[in-house]
């Protein structure tokens, strides 16, 4: 994108627009073909990190009651299932489908209000005008 970039995470439009939350273009008949795009194509990849936790939970039920553990060791739990997962997948024992049976998707929390417009970082914008830049000239996918 001619410029680095740090890591981001997705969020929807409840979240304030950061230069570390990237979020949609609010929905208006404003937007242009390029905010569109944009769109989209994060909802498409919020999609996909949406499917992979499905599976890695169904994978690995443990991650369904996880309240079991302490909150210091969930981020290795976590970390150590998808390590096995790979591992797994790298020695051809695929995820089998049935696993999903007994694993329903669950909404992650959320805020229930947009974040007022104070908490949004004017220098975050930047940041999604590059990404969206960076998704017109990348061509469909």
């Amino acid at each position: 994108m001619g410029k680095a970039q740090k890591y981001v995470l997705l969020g929807d439009a409840t979240y304030p627009l950061q230069d570390w939350i990237l979020k949609p273009y609010q929905e208006d008949e404003n937007l242009t073909q390029r905010q569109l795009q944009f769109n989209y194509r994060l909802k498409r990849a919020h999609s996909v990190i949406e499917n992979a936790f499905l599976r890695l939970k169904a994978r690995w039920q443990i991650l369904l009651k996880c309240d079991d553990c302490s909150l210091e060791l969930l981020p290795t739990l976590v970390l150590a299932c998808c390590i096995l997962h790979n591992v797994c997948e790298a020695h051809d024992n695929p995820f089998n489908e049935e696993w999903l049976e007994g694993t329903e998707p669950t909404e992650l929390p959320k805020p229930c209000q947009p974040a007022p417009a104070s908490m949004e970082d004017n220098r975050a914008e930047q940041v999604r005008e590059l990404m969206c830049q960076y998704f017109e000239n990348c061509g469909e996918g």
